[in-house]
């Protein structure tokens, strides 16, 4: 029987983990840890643990003699406090890794992202997990993912007695999810780069829910991509929800984003458009074939999944 603490326990991705993992007969206890936690309910315990704070966990896992963590409390959309979010993503791993030798935790589960590869011209299609992090320094959210994975893998060689899986993730899609990638679709045309096919990858979050409840209890250790089988481009998106794309060019729509940033327009900036021109595309078979989890959703049906879940989105 497992004792898993979730950090973030209370947002959009750590809400599902706690459920998923509160569905499973193998699991005694679990807690939901979180700077705004939820209400405690019959078989959930909420703490209120900010992970800025370097004091603060390590109380709740000797409390709750937890022996596994899933580590999920980060910032996924960035704004202009970048010094926030380094000390969320990047310290805070740092202090929930110390919180863990320090209570005697025996496995540590980490939400990382696709991001970590970063978003560049000559990345591989697909990418797999023995391919380098090359996380952009531009985006902070994917720096920051690099800079945690750095981080992992020095302390997987100064402290193997705690077990790490980490899973670098698609986009993540749900039912009640809203983020600049959804963002993209709710307008009556789709944004399209000129030259580039922007293929996406995405996953359905209880799938994710379901690896991270597996690592947290019977799951190999180990580093594994999760997406949904499959990509669907911008134009192929746009097709489906029966909304035309306007094409810009990469240097035009660079211009502009770095005009609407200048005047407090929106916090994007001329980087964005590698964000839009290079996704990660993420090859899961280590996912299936070494740690044992199959998404139940290929990237299409996560995305018919989501329209289902957002009426008015599509027009057909």
């Amino acid at each position: 029987m497992t004792r898993v603490a979730v950090t973030g326990g209370a947002g959009f991705l750590g809400s599902h983990v706690v459920t998923a993992l509160t569905a499973r007969g193998d699991v005694e206890a679990v807690v939901a840890a979180d700077v705004r936690p939820a209400a405690t309910r019959g078989d959930v315990v909420s703490e209120s643990v900010d992970v800025t704070d370097p004091g603060a966990l390590a109380p709740v896992l000797r409390r709750h003699a937890i022996d596994v963590v899933v580590h999920l409390a980060a910032v996924v959309t960035p704004g202009r406090d970048h010094a926030q979010e380094y000390r969320v993503d990047v310290e805070g791993t740092r202090n929930v890794l110390s919180a863990c030798m320090a209570a005697g935790v025996r496995r540590i589960v980490v939400s990382s992202s696709g991001a970590a590869y970063g978003y560049h011209p000559d990345n591989p299609v697909p990418l797999r997990e023995s391919d380098p992090l090359r996380g952009n320094d531009e985006f902070p959210y994917a720096r920051h993912k690099r800079l945690v994975e750095e981080m992992l893998a020095a302390h997987r060689g100064t402290h193997p007695e705690l077990e790490q899986v980490i899973f670098r993730i698609g986009t993540i899609l749900g039912p009640t999810v809203r983020n600049q990638i959804t963002a993209l679709w709710d307008g009556p045309r789709i944004l399209a780069v000129r030259g580039s096919d922007s293929p996406f990858v995405f996953v359905w979050v209880d799938d994710v829910a379901g690896a991270m409840a597996r690592a947290a209890t019977d799951g190999p250790p180990g580093i594994y991509n999760v997406a949904g089988a499959g990509t669907m481009t911008v134009h192929e998106i746009a097709r489906r929800l029966g909304k035309p794309t306007v094409t810009v060019p990469a240097g035009v729509l660079a211009s502009l984003l770095g005009v609407g940033r200048a005047l407090r327009l929106t916090d994007h900036g001329p980087e964005q458009v590698n964000f839009l021109r290079h996704r990660p595309v993420l090859a899961a078979e280590a996912l299936s074939e070494v740690f044992g989890f199959t998404p139940a959703l290929s990237t299409r049906e996560a995305f018919e999944a989501y329209l289902a879940t957002h009426p008015g989105v599509a027009r057909v």
